[in-house]
């Protein structure tokens, strides 16, 4: 391949070392980029697989480490609840205390801290938690009379220390008996649900733990 001196720019023979005009030493012409060898890969882009596949590596590592945790999790929750007779009775035993839920279950006024509507059918939705800080039950009726009516009775068996709260279809009285026990009645009327009866859910809660 021809080539010319960088300082006159006489044409070289193959083989030169100086140029025969000026004396000036001859460089070696550089070669294309075109003419490099192909398919040798640049250090740098081997460099940029290996990172790429180790972020992947890691990636996936923690996604199979997350999915045993969910697993596992999910096996707790499976070993502790237990469905017991025909009742479908549903107990959960946790660290904390148990939980029960039997929707064949009825409540007396004493569980419940305050009187049971008169006429009222208990219903689903029923749950009964005891635990080491204290206890909670709370069971749920349904009644033809309206809401209204069902608000006067629980105002007039809660008293006057009872807060009201209503919202459009829903009501909620409720009353802190000292610090260790509270009373929450939630009254709802939705006409496409409960053959437009009026929902009575009543929570109540005891406390053990010290004040």
């Amino acid at each position: 391949m021809a080539s010319f001196c960088a300082k006159c720019g006489a044409a070289l023979s193959t083989g030169e070392q100086f140029c025969t005009s000026c004396g000036a030493a001859a460089v070696a012409p550089a070669i294309p980029a075109a003419a490099q060898p192909i398919g040798v890969p640049a250090k740098s882009g081997g460099n940029a697989v290996k990172i790429i596949l180790i972020i992947v590596a890691v990636v996936v590592g923690l996604g199979i480490l997350g999915l045993g945790v969910a697993g596992y999790a999910v096996y707790r929750v499976s070993r502790a609840i237990h469905v017991n007779g025909p009742g479908g009775q549903v107990t959960m035993e946790t660290p904390e205390g148990k939980i029960t839920a039997n929707p064949s279950e009825t409540f007396t006024a004493s569980d419940l801290g305050t009187d049971l509507y008169p006429g009222a059918q208990s219903t689903r939705g029923g749950m009964r938690m005891q635990l080491p800080t204290g206890s909670m039950v709370t069971a749920v009726f349904l009644t033809s009379d309206s809401k209204q009516q069902v608000i006067d009775f629980y105002k007039s068996k809660l008293g006057s220390a009872a807060s009201v709260m209503e919202i459009s279809d829903r009501a909620m009285i409720s009353i802190n008996k000292g610090q260790q026990e509270s009373i929450v009645v939630t009254i709802t009327t939705n006409s496409s649900q409960d053959n437009g009866k009026t929902r009575i859910t009543i929570m109540h809660t005891i406390s053990t733990k010290a004040s």
